[in-house]
């Protein structure tokens, strides 16, 4: 049996949890995307970040917890027009390496697609082929297979595309 996972919406006195595992998930990115650490050994803050606090009807900031413990975190956003079916996009995703292959991915995507009912896009780097097996693989059980993939014509990312 796996760890017992947990969502978190984070509110903005706690933000510091998602900008700090934000420099995990961006050092795990150095490998698919030219980022540079500054002077201190620090990655770049993550751009807009502000808006996921400003717009709290529009962007949601997760912590994902594993067993209590702070395990990774997730950026969903409602993309759709008030009123018209709610759509979402999986901006970010990320479980530290220490809970990976353990269930808490699967277990806390599956709790995002059934808190948030409606269309979903989630979309990864080209290059980052270990992300496009976990998502489809992912999104696969969820919807038993019933997801459209699309590859942007210009960038090649690959995208899923399913209801929930």
């Amino acid at each position: 049996m796996g760890p017992i996972v947990e969502l978190e919406l984070v509110p903005e006195p706690r933000r510091a949890v998602i900008e700090n595992l934000l420099q995990f998930y961006l050092y795990d990115f150095t490998r698919y995307l030219d980022i540079a650490a500054d002077e201190n050994g620090r990655l770049p803050d993550y751009p807009d970040l502000d808006d996921f606090w400003a717009y709290p009807q529009r962007k949601f900031p997760f912590l994902i917890r594993a067993d209590g413990e702070p395990a990774g975190l997730a950026l969903v956003e409602r993309t759709d027009d008030e009123g018209s079916r709610p759509s979402y996009y999986m901006v970010e995703f990320f479980v530290l390496q220490k809970f990976r292959r353990r269930g808490v991915g699967r277990v806390a995507a599956a709790m995002l697609f059934d808190r948030f009912k409606g269309r979903w896009k989630v979309t990864q780097l080209k290059n980052n082929e270990p992300a496009q097996q976990f998502w489809r693989r992912i999104i696969g059980i969820y919807t038993a297979g019933a997801y459209k993939e699309r590859t942007h014509p210009f960038q090649g990312h690959p995208s899923q595309y399913f209801e929930s």
